[in-house]
């Protein structure tokens, strides 16, 4: 038989270098998951991703056993990582954080299209595209 779901919890994590604080801890904690038990098996899967961003999925069973899957980085984190910017602008209609080149804009579709609600590559560089221009990043013409 099935193990029943009791919940299931969104982490955005640093890759490989995870730890007990918050908002690990709490999360997890409250739900009698063995924390460490996560930290470690997330560390191993993602330390060849360090200084990325990736998201987890846990799923949380009622008999307190849980599994997870990762995601690839937020869109955010992939148009500052090409753009090798350490944030999106403040203002994003006045002040420009950078460019993406329309080249750029297709890489980062292309690389994210698993985790997006997209059914094609042009559907999927509208959403990369409304990212990068609330982070007060111009797409090029």
């Amino acid at each position: 038989m099935a193990k029943k779901i009791k919940t299931i919890i969104k982490l955005n994590l640093p890759a490989g270098e995870a730890t007990p604080a918050p908002p690990v801890g709490p999360a997890l904690g409250q739900h009698g998951i063995p924390i460490m038990d996560f930290i470690k098996e997330y560390n191993a899967r993602t330390a060849k991703l360090k200084g990325q961003v990736i998201p987890a999925v846990i799923t949380v069973y009622e008999d307190r056993s849980f599994t997870f899957i990762t995601k690839l980085p937020p869109v955010s984190a992939m148009i500052k990582k090409k753009l090798g910017l350490s944030k999106g602008s403040g203002k994003p209609n006045t002040e420009k954080a950078g460019k993406l080149t329309k080249s750029q804009l297709e890489e980062i579709a292309k690389e994210k299209m698993a985790d997006l609600n997209a059914n094609d590559l042009e559907a999927a560089k509208k959403i990369i595209a409304g990212t990068a221009r609330s982070m007060g990043v111009d797409i090029e013409n």
